[in-house]
């Protein structure tokens, strides 16, 4: 794979052209490959020094990123919440001045604080991955939704997708957003009025008040996962009322195309924004969005990585 990817950073979808999302596609259309094979293991980040810095708690986006390091022949150092100096009342730029002084190539990076990967890009020389910062990105899941659905679907342009759910707080639906109007795709939201804001109507996404309505014609459906803490702040009356309007469920089912992709990033309230059956069922590609995952992640590192002479 040649490698002509540019940036030395993995921070948004919303900076990203087309053309750099489909290169990220490509790439991992490639790895996927390779871990279809007998012998998994490639050394493109042989003698790469990765750092996991995971200051918010993750386990399958941690694991994910940490098995691609691995794949790349990575050498990988583990940094969390628990273990951190961070927790101890060390500044986020003192942890930058460490990670400096052990010249590291790539820092990967889950944070709370919306915007922290940028502040990392400003202070180090290493590439940075965003895992999730705060209510404003997610990348690698948006790109692992997408590449699920270029590789069922064949195409992202003119596909109706429709995310339902938390809008508002959700870093997974604005990465998706961006992406998918970018590369083509028609975009419905919906969910409780005080979880969508209306504004996404200005940038050309369709906003919904009633689940019906978001359902009908999309090829493809992206439940978020509601947070029980959102119910507790006032946002909708329970989450059992949550899940009679908005779940997706033996009933709603009825105004889904038979052909439509139901997503879903995980972990899954079950009961809540989907019944068991539908997760489990034959339109769920929910399992295939976390082996796509893997590739996604492989791909990133190595064009953000791979490319990069050490000094």
């Amino acid at each position: 794979m040649e490698c002509t990817w540019t940036r030395k950073d993995l921070l948004s979808i919303y900076d990203l052209s087309a053309d750099e999302i489909r290169m990220i596609l490509n790439t991992a259309a490639e790895f996927k490959k390779v871990s279809e094979r007998k012998v998994k293991k490639v050394p493109a980040l042989r003698g790469k020094t990765v750092v996991n810095l995971f200051v918010e708690p993750s386990t399958r986006t941690r694991i994910s990123f940490e098995l691609a390091e691995q794949r790349l022949s990575a050498d990988i150092i583990n940094m969390s919440t628990d273990a951190s100096s961070l927790k101890k009342g060390e500044t986020l730029l003192d942890t930058v001045k460490n990670i400096k002084s052990l010249q590291v190539d790539i820092v990967v990076m889950r944070h709370s604080a919306s915007g922290s990967p940028n502040f990392l890009a400003r202070h180090l020389k290493a590439g940075i991955v965003n895992a999730g910062d705060g209510a404003h990105e997610h990348p690698t899941q948006a790109l692992l939704d997408i590449f699920t659905m270029r590789e069922k679907k064949g195409s992202i342009e003119g596909l109706n997708v429709s995310i339902v759910g938390d809008i508002l707080h959700s870093r997974v639906a604005r990465s998706n957003i961006w992406g998918l109007l970018k590369l083509g795709a028609k975009v419905t939201i919906a969910g409780p009025s005080t979880l969508v804001p209306k504004e996404f109507e200005r940038i050309g996404v369709r906003v919904c008040d009633r689940l019906k309505d978001a359902l009908e014609g999309a090829d493809v459906i992206n439940l978020l996962r509601i947070q029980h803490e959102r119910q507790r702040a006032g946002f909708f009356p329970s989450t059992n009322e949550y899940a009679r309007v908005f779940g997706l469920n033996r009933e709603t089912m009825k105004y889904v195309k038979p052909d439509a992709l139901i997503m879903h990033p995980g972990p899954i309230n079950r009961g809540v924004e989907l019944d068991s059956a539908i997760a489990d069922g034959p339109q769920s590609v929910i399992l295939e969005q976390v082996t796509n995952g893997l590739a996604v992640r492989m791909a990133v590192l190595f064009l953000i990585g791979g490319c990069i002479k050490n000094d």
